[in-house]
């Protein structure tokens, strides 16, 4: 079973409800079509149900009848989730009339439906911009206890399998952080961890790296990686973790069992953490494009739900497969 079909079938199993705030647009409505005749999740759809249900019948959908269809300006609990707003956001002085006027947006709407516990996790940003999908997920779902930063994971997987998990890579932080903190880098190490255990179904083995391995360079951004390893290990002792390393003695046996002779993740590395953004970012690409590696993401890591973020030229299946992830996200945040 490839990764893809392995993550379907786990999110199938996981029985979660995923929102989608942009409910009209084409392409969600395909994937949540997809997703309820596969079975992936239960989906809430936000929008015009005139509309929704009008498109659906234009593109031949069968199955969107099984879908929640609520209509952010025009629905009966309404100032319900205007008075959770305002309540939520009272000390920023918010109040029930502005509250009224952001609950018709379906980005804050679907916050809210996973703040009471109707929906489990939302995919968005087909039609939005990052921050505009993040603002509300800031504001309203937060972050995880004892997490202070989000960041974003990618799951490369490789045509050699000779890397990672039978070439399944996480690579992180590619999208979030430029310049992560020593606790920032420890967090991201964690939840990278839980990101491929919980989603590409891998036990984690995560390297921190940098351009030294093992004090074979002195720089004080050599040190930020060496206290993030050890306050990442703090953070969870039964993490499988080993830092600084270069990235050959990382993924590459015969070269990890050189350069750090000892460690258990040197050479055998499935989970990357990259110092900076520029580096994680870059080097996912370039392998994506040189090694023609698919790269799945990013997921976002560290939100107290999931709220996943699309590129506004995604594809149907790119919609399909983040529905599928959000819910083995929210599967593994309810089982911690």
């Amino acid at each position: 079973m490839d990764l893809i079909n392995k993550i379907h079938e786990m999110s199938r199993q996981a029985g979660k409800t995923i929102v989608l705030p942009e409910g009209t647009e084409e392409r969600n409505l395909r994937a949540a079509d997809y997703a309820l005749e596969h079975g992936l999740a239960s989906v809430i759809l936000l929008g015009s149900k005139q509309l929704i249900l009008e498109k659906s019948k234009n593109f031949e959908l069968k199955n969107i009848e099984k879908a929640t269809l609520i209509d952010p300006v025009d629905h009966p609990q309404k100032e319900y989730y205007a008075r959770m707003l305002a309540d939520i956001r009272k000390k920023k002085g918010m109040t029930l009339e502005q509250a009224m006027q952001l609950v018709e947006d379906p980005l804050y709407l679907s916050t809210l439906l996973i703040k009471d516990g109707k929906a489990d996790g939302e995919v968005s940003g087909a039609e939005h911009a990052t921050g505009d999908v993040l603002r509300p997920a800031f504001q309203i779902i937060k972050t995880l206890p004892g997490v202070s930063a989000v960041s974003g994971a990618f799951i490369m997987i490789l045509k050699d399998k000779t890397f990672g998990d039978d070439g399944v890579l996480v690579f992180a932080d590619c999208a979030v952080n430029p310049d992560p903190s020593v606790r920032e880098l420890a967090e991201i190490a964690v939840e990278s961890a839980k990101t491929a255990k919980n989603i590409a179904g891998i036990e984690p083995r995560v390297a921190m790296l940098s351009f030294s391995t093992k004090g074979s360079a002195k720089h004080e951004k050599v040190d930020k990686v060496v206290e993030a390893t050890k306050l990442a290990l703090d953070m969870n002792p039964q993490l499988k973790i080993d830092g600084e390393l270069q990235a050959d003695a990382a993924i590459i046996e015969a070269i990890g069992q050189k350069k750090a002779p000892g460690s258990e993740i040197a050479g055998k590395a499935n989970v990357l953490v990259f110092p900076s953004l520029e580096s994680g970012n870059i080097a996912y690409k370039l392998v994506q494009r040189m090694a023609g590696a698919e790269a799945v993401g990013p997921v976002l890591q560290g939100l107290a739900a999931p709220i996943n973020d699309l590129s506004r030229g995604c594809s149907v299946n790119d919609i399909i497969n983040m529905i599928a992830i959000t819910a083995n996200q929210a599967n593994g945040i309810n089982a911690e």
